[in-house]
């Protein structure tokens, strides 16, 4: 376990409407992460280092669904060994829309796209 991704739960409604406020506020990104189809974690304001992780095609690390306490939570597991000053990435795996978000990851087997 590397660390676990926190924010406050929300349902979809509410994600979408503060996605739409955070652009409106000229907030440059949100850190909205998708547990199941019912609740999403928003760090955006009140989350921790996980949200800064960044996304590559070849990561080094996974993020999982867990549950303790009947309670759903997201963690951040490595892959291999991380050595000192090596850059934590995880596969954001974005879901497909026609909007394509480019990959800048520098993997050689980079997917181009997030999504």
């Amino acid at each position: 376990m590397v660390i676990e991704y926190v924010g406050q739960s929300i349902r979809q409604e509410i994600a979408d409407m503060r996605e739409r406020r955070y652009e409106q506020e000229g907030i440059g990104s949100s850190y909205l992460f998708r547990v199941d189809q019912d609740t999403i974690i928003d760090a955006t304001k009140c989350g921790n280092l996980a949200r800064f992780i960044n996304h590559s095609c070849n990561p080094n690390c996974y993020a999982k669904v867990i549950t303790v306490e009947a309670k759903k939570k997201i963690v951040i597991y490595s892959r291999q060994q991380i050595g000192i000053n090596e850059e934590i990435t995880y596969d954001y795996k974005f879901p497909i829309e026609d909007e394509k978000i480019p990959c800048l990851c520098g993997a050689e087997n980079c997917r181009g796209t997030l999504n």
